[in-house]
């Protein structure tokens, strides 16, 4: 069956620009659009979606709250972030609102395309160095470690586990994390698994935000 995506962006030439792209793939469908978050929300009750590729900033709703919205109902479509990076403050945001991924506007097609069939298979499309560019900018934006305090979340883990989060938060892909700690691939996948399931995370990109929040890696990528 072909990926059924909805387009969320009050700016109609955009959407028209990637509704072109995704409608010449075999794989994907474009069944929806939506000009705000609040539109969004209404479409998903009566149309099925598979992936939602959510606008930052739009009128009645913003892209924020419309991603907090629609990943707390029941088997919600997954979401994945777009953004002009340089301008929307709040994308750090859509990721802690449940956002399977971020992308910018301008990411060419086939890696927007690529990003939308990570999603919708179930993985997290930030890539690692995106991921943590993103945080580097925005986490000033974080509470405090004095406010979240680090072993709250973490004493759970491992200290294996403990050093593949650190690797994860600051941007290493699993070959990477693989290398790094002499390790096989698929041993570091299945630690990061049990990271994901020991901290109740939905992936890895959760992992990185919950990094920052903990004070375990501050900007800049190091560890805390």
């Amino acid at each position: 069956m072909a990926i059924r995506v909805m387009l969320v962006d009050d700016q109609v030439l955009l959407r028209t620009g990637f509704r072109m792209v995704l409608a010449a793939q075999p794989d994907m469908e474009v069944v929806a659009e939506a000009g705000d978050g609040a539109e969004a929300i209404e479409i998903l009750r009566a149309t099925a979606v598979d992936v939602v590729l959510m606008d930052v900033r739009m009128p009645r709703l913003d892209g924020v709250e419309a991603t907090r919205r629609i990943c707390a109902q029941p088997n919600p479509p997954k979401v994945l972030i777009l953004t002009t990076f340089d301008l929307d403050e709040y994308a750090f945001s859509g990721l802690k609102a449940g956002a399977s991924g971020f992308m910018l506007k301008d990411v060419p097609p086939a890696e927007l395309l690529s990003a939308i069939r990570s999603v919708h298979s179930g993985d997290a499309v930030v890539a690692p160095s995106t991921t943590r560019r993103l945080l580097d900018r925005f986490s000033p934006m974080l509470p405090s470690s004095e406010k979240e305090p680090k072993n709250k979340h973490i004493e759970k883990l491992t200290e294996r586990e403990r050093e593949v989060m650190l690797l994860v938060a600051q941007g290493l892909s699993n070959g990477e994390i693989a290398a790094h700690l002499v390790l096989s691939e698929a041993t570091v996948k299945t630690h990061v698994g049990r990271i994901l399931t020991k901290l109740n995370l939905r992936d890895r990109v959760q992992v990185v935000v919950l990094a920052y929040e903990t004070g375990l890696v501050r900007a800049g990528g190091g560890a805390g």
